[in-house]
């Protein structure tokens, strides 16, 4: 399940790609497939042994050529020369720290002149609804602080060189996935609706005509939003 469109961040062969706050190592895999040289940032341990073990696999099947390496870290403090990376991904990470000025610029330093960024954050739309809906949405340790503005955030990118040139949404199906689990219980993964509705996610990921609608509902309620930039 990708947020970033990699049709609008293109990614060549000997490319070297951060991607800061992986998780589970998402973008990651579909990188390692594309033949890059790519480093996995986090702060969860946890995720990190996760995406290392799915990697395994990958590679005991060839499933792609690529050098990858997970590093637990701090996405707000990296220990790079200016100007190391081609290619950088940031999903679902802004919205987690209070610092979101400093995480671009220090983002920015990292990225090769001409390198090109994409920073995913959800809504403003979902995470006002998921704010009413729930009084433990932005008071969950490890979970969301704040809502992000896009534009605030488009604008922080410009002051740092990153010349945003195109916008794309994600997730539509998720959108009303997150509302039940707000009204279910936040914390209660076993809520039997919230249950039913992820079995029908996860039937979309292998689903062409599922996917397609997706694309459509992700012009009018999209969980994610993703920025773009090159820098100049």
């Amino acid at each position: 399940m990708l947020t970033v469109d990699f049709r609008r961040l293109p990614l060549l062969e000997k490319d070297l790609v951060l991607d800061a706050g992986c998780g589970e190592g998402r973008h990651t895999f579909h990188c390692f497939r594309s033949n890059c040289s790519i480093l996995g940032v986090d702060l969860d341990k946890k995720s990190l042994l996760k995406a290392r073990w799915v990697l395994a696999q990958m590679e005991k099947r060839r499933d792609g050529n690529g050098r990858v390496l997970f590093l637990r870290g701090d996405t707000l403090r990296f220990p790079f020369r200016t100007g190391t990376f081609d290619k950088i991904i940031c999903a679902e990470v802004i919205e987690h720290i209070r610092d979101d000025r400093l995480g671009i610029a220090e983002l920015a330093r990292i990225l090769k002149p001409s390198g090109i960024i994409a920073i995913t954050v959800p809504t403003t739309m979902t995470e006002r609804i998921y704010n009413e809906l729930s009084d433990e949405y932005f008071r969950t340790p490890g979970g969301h602080i704040r809502i992000v503005k896009p534009k605030e955030m488009a604008a922080c990118m410009e002051e740092n060189h990153l010349r945003v040139y195109a916008v794309s949404f994600a997730h539509a199906f998720h959108t009303p996935y997150w509302m039940l689990r707000c009204l279910a219980g936040l914390h209660d993964e076993k809520a039997r609706i919230p249950a039913a509705y992820r079995k029908f996610l996860h039937l979309s990921l292998f689903s062409p005509p599922l996917r397609i609608i997706e694309k459509v509902l992700n012009y009018f309620f999209p969980k994610s939003i993703v920025l773009y930039a090159q820098k100049v």
